[in-house]
């Protein structure tokens, strides 16, 4: 792998608030468990927002992997979404050097109107790919999803299963500097998993910055080498993975994989 690229992530005191618009059951629970952590605050607009990360700093250079736990709520699918681009913070400076791929979600920046072909189309000419690269992403995609006759249909009468093999295949079809991963790319049916290790393994070695969300401690020991613990939209402790999954666990680790 190359450690010497040019990719960084800088972050400096960032925090991202969610607007609670009140009259649906739904708002008034996130009030009750937003309330319950001290989460509720006033932006400047008067409204009542939820604070979803809270002054948060780090800075990532080629070669790192940084594993993010916590528990469900702690912001660490926020805060991928902050690193791609998806939301923006309120407050803080951010600078993300480098091309990124975000594996977030199976449906990210697909057209579910379109069929799977004009998909992977869509996504080569966004990524600026040559005509030539254009028709190589068509059948790298192709042959890895094996949807066959679906490939000419629209994405949105696939089967669960078929919209995330092709979004694993496009995810991973195009080898970013920094990769951007939340776990729901490790939850395929055993079969697919086991087709798409290899293919996963290679692009996180291919990576000069990881940064993975994932309530896998074995998973972010052999892939991390740094893990930050977050709770309630802060950083609870950052350092080591091994030393900082212990004291999330509140057990020693077995001996497991070092990070590559």
């Amino acid at each position: 792998m190359n450690r010497h690229g040019n990719a960084r992530i800088e972050v400096q005191d960032i925090s991202v608030f969610f607007p609670l618009y009140h009259g649906s059951s739904r708002s008034l629970k996130k009030t009750v468990v937003a309330a319950a952590s001290g989460r509720v605050a006033q932006d400047q607009s008067h409204r009542i927002v939820v604070q979803a990360l809270r002054d948060l700093s780090f800075s990532l250079s080629s070669g790192d992997r940084l594993g993010l736990v916590g528990s469900n709520g702690a912001g660490k699918t926020t805060l991928l979404r902050v690193l791609a681009g998806i939301y923006e913070p309120v407050m803080g400076r951010m600078r993300v050097q480098g091309s990124v791929n975000a594996l977030l979600d199976p449906n990210l920046g697909m057209n579910m109107d379109l069929t799977g072909r004009e998909n992977i189309r869509l996504r080569g000419l966004y990524n600026g790919l040559s005509a030539a690269d254009l028709r190589r992403l068509e059948e790298d995609v192709q042959e890895f999803a094996e949807l066959g006759d679906f490939m000419e249909l629209p994405v949105r009468i696939y089967s669960s299963g078929m919209v995330v093999r092709l979004g694993f295949a496009l995810a991973t079809a195009i080898r970013p500097q920094i990769l951007l991963m939340d776990e729901w790319i490790l939850a395929g049916d055993a079969v697919f998993m086991e087709k798409a290790r290899v293919r996963l393994e290679d692009m996180v070695r291919g990576a000069e910055i990881l940064v993975l969300s994932s309530h896998s401690a074995e998973i972010v020991h052999s892939w991390c080498s740094r893990v930050m613990w977050m709770k309630e939209g802060r950083v609870i402790a950052d350092g080591p993975a091994r030393a900082v999954l212990e004291t999330y666990l509140g057990h020693p680790l077995p001996d497991l994989p070092e990070s590559a």
